[in-house]
């Protein structure tokens, strides 16, 4: 095989394949779409079109598809030949302009939040040239933006093009305050670290619940976890190995900058790390690597859960998403510079987000809300559901230097005074890493810690990105007007210091001690759960928030809170009508055969000899028969919250109603059946344990 950047994006129509196959002023055009948002028209689209279909064809490609990601959290696509008849039973090969710019889509069968009924069924996909055309096994993908007939939003990629539209807006009027004028473009970017499970496919096969959830619904904790920390970074098993090789060189096809690879801390449990890139193609080189992780997966004889918690009693798995702020001159703008104005320019952004995670804190909790992630949150590597930033102890300390009006010695001694904008130079790595903070500074970037493994990392960076943009555009409105640009800089970052401290947390996000702090003392919210979370998507704020800068329409925010919702309901309902089945049909038969086989033995002992010792049998026949009592009890009472939780029209209710009857049934369900598991010998029980599941990759 040829070296890694040979082969390197050689699946992608990128920035190399357009210089070599596009017309100069073609290239050019595109060029200022991609690098600074210019319009294109329909005679650049056609030339740039053919190119491509010639490219696609070359590598293998017979389709194209308008490859989108709606509300599902997964992607679509509907794929088209090139074909085109030219009479006498011949056809030749084509692809447009609008082709390439315009595609159609039902836009009824996706979720909408009753944006669009059932009748209305047009969508349109619209061709994103800032994400590059890619080949999937023998398909052209095109990255597109789905809307509807009326123009709402239906997808992830339209609003986060927004939001990073609207920070980079707000960021440039800040900078050009600096002196930045060269400066003509601000992009977050992000690096998210994926984390994910891999279990032999053949014991997958056997387990309902993770084919129909993605994660167990029973099992006993097994004698070992991870309580001796001894997978963690732990060398990688020779299958484990093969599979990752061969999903690195998948992702290198596509121009995908998979980085580290290592096991984590459960057992089964990996990572893989990308290095960053802007949030836009980031987002969309997420979807492709879980998508790809699975197929890869299979052809190693193993599955990958992408599930938030898919075992209990071991860590979950999360999606770190590492954000910054970067300039198309090249600079970090949350790493400290070599200058006064640098610094204190440093500050400022770092200001902007310190006071957007407070005052949208609910916001960003409930963009990584969902039924999965509810497991997951506080238990083992995962922060909890109250939203804090770790900053560190010495820019902790530079922040409460400024707040007081006081002096800061750094360790060399130099004195910081923000009058005169003298920040003192920073060691490579200013701060420790806090695993347990959901929102953590790690030197030139922010690590949000909180989302799920399954969750597309659209819905977080948009609300990020826009509420960095408000507190941006807040700042640019009062330092445009200011008479003296330092003094009123000066007095704006100490008065963000005062106002939004409550939110720095640099300790142990797991005491309890702390959540107490957080919410009866400094008034940070701990939204728990998915219902309490997502019911906050409509507050006035928020909704004010995403009109103004124009992400969403107050009817778009409607929507995206009952499709939440919804997925919610829909998550805990499969779930429930899942259990239900595997109880009826195979944990009940289950334990039953075996107490009939403890019975018998127990009769057989007491035929041979009268006085013999049954009392193992007796009590454990007496505790098998009590479990099954109860099982089927609580099964009863699952049947009947499920009923009654239907009946419920509104969503918000309805889905408080899954959190309080349903998944409250589910749970004690649970703790009944696996202590039946760990009552009945192992040849009685119908499917894979704990034991199998996490150590059944044996090579």
């Amino acid at each position: 095989m040829n070296s890694i950047p040979e082969y390197f994006g050689e699946l992608v129509f990128g920035d190399s394949a357009m210089q070599e196959r596009l017309p100069k002023d073609t290239y050019m055009a595109i060029k200022k779409t991609i690098d600074e948002g210019k319009s294109l028209d329909l005679t650049v689209a056609n030339v740039v079109a053919d190119a491509m279909k010639d490219w696609a064809i070359e590598k293998g490609a017979t389709h194209y598809t308008h490859w989108f990601q709606p509300m599902t959290g997964i992607t679509a696509e509907k794929h088209d030949s090139f074909i085109s008849p030219v009479g006498d039973g011949k056809v030749i090969m084509e692809f447009s302009g609008k082709e390439l710019i315009v595609g159609e889509s039902d836009a009824s069968s996706f979720p909408s939040g009753g944006l669009r009924a059932t009748f209305e069924a047009r969508g349109y996909t619209a061709w994103d040239p800032t994400s590059y055309a890619f080949i999937k096994g023998k398909t052209l993908c095109i990255p597109t933006a789905f809307c509807s007939y009326g123009g709402e939003s239906l997808d992830k990629k339209t609003p986060l093009l927004r939001s990073m539209q609207a920070i980079n807006k707000q960021a440039l009027r800040v900078l050009k305050l600096f002196g930045n004028e060269n400066v003509t473009s601000v992009k977050t970017t992000v690096g998210p670290e994926q984390e994910y499970f891999l279990i032999p496919n053949d014991m997958y096969e056997k387990r309902k619940d993770l084919i129909f959830t993605g994660r167990t619904l029973f099992g006993a904790k097994p004698p070992k976890g991870q309580e001796l920390d001894d997978h963690y970074f732990g060398t990688i098993k020779p299958s484990v190995s093969a599979f990752m090789t061969e999903l690195n060189e998948e992702l290198w096809k596509l121009g995908i900058l998979a980085k580290t690879q290592h096991n984590e801390a459960a057992p089964a449990q990996h990572e893989l790390a990308p290095i960053f890139t802007t949030t836009n193609i980031a987002t969309d080189h997420n979807q492709l690597t879980m998508e790809i992780m699975q197929k890869v997966a299979r052809k190693h004889g193993l599955v990958c859960l992408l599930h938030e918690k898919p075992f209990a009693g071991v860590n979950g798995s999360g999606k770190h998403n590492n954000w910054s702020l970067s300039t198309n001159t090249g600079v970090n703008l949350l790493t400290p510079g070599e200058t006064p104005f640098e610094n204190a320019q440093f500050l400022l952004f770092l200001c902007a987000v310190i006071e957007a995670v407070d005052n949208y804190q609910d916001l960003l909790r409930l963009t990584i809300a969902s039924a999965g992630n509810d497991h997951r949150l506080g238990a083992a590597e995962a922060p909890p559901a109250v939203v804090s930033m770790f900053l560190g102890d010495e820019l902790t300390a530079i922040l409460d230097a400024i707040e007081n009006g006081s002096a800061y010695n750094a360790a060399e001694k130099v004195q910081f005074r923000m009058g005169v904008h003298v920040l003192p130079k920073f060691p490579k790595d200013t701060t420790d890493r806090n695993r347990t903070s959901p929102f953590a500074f790690t030197g030139n970037k922010f690590e949000f810690r909180m989302l799920g493994s399954s969750n597309s990392i659209a819905g977080c960076n948009i609300a990020l990105n826009t509420a960095v943009a408000e507190s941006l555009c807040r700042y640019a409105d009062i330092l445009e007007n200011a008479s003296d640009f330092t003094e009123e800089l000066h007095t704006l970052i100490q008065s963000i210091i005062k106002e939004h401290k409550r939110i720095i947390f640099n300790g142990n996000g797991y005491d309890d001690a702390w959540i107490k702090e957080a919410t009866e003392v400094r008034g940070l919210s701990n939204l728990r759960t998915t219902p309490e979370a997502v019911e906050r998507y409509t507050d006035p704020k928020n909704i004010e928030l995403f009109k103004k800068h124009k992400i969403f329409t107050e009817a778009e925010v409607y929507s995206r809170r009952e499709i939440k919702l919804e997925a919610y309901c829909k998550t805990i309902n499969i779930e429930a009508l899942t259990m239900i089945e595997m109880v009826r049909k195979e944990i009940l038969p289950a334990i039953e055969a075996y107490t009939l086989r403890i019975a018998n033995t127990g009769n057989s002992k007491r035929a041979l000899m009268p006085d013999a010792d049954c009392s193992y049998e007796k009590k454990t026949v007496k505790k098998l028969t009590s479990l099954v009592l109860t099982i089927d009890e609580r099964c009863n009472a699952l049947e009947d919250a499920l009923a009654s939780v239907r009946s419920v029209k509104d969503i918000v209710a309805r889905a408080y109603a899954y959190k309080d009857e349903v998944v409250t049934v589910m749970a004690q369900i649970r703790e009944a059946a696996d202590e039946g598991e760990s009552l009945t010998a192992k040849k009685y029980w119908p499917y894979p344990v704990y034991e199998d599941l996490l150590f059944g990759v044996k090579q």
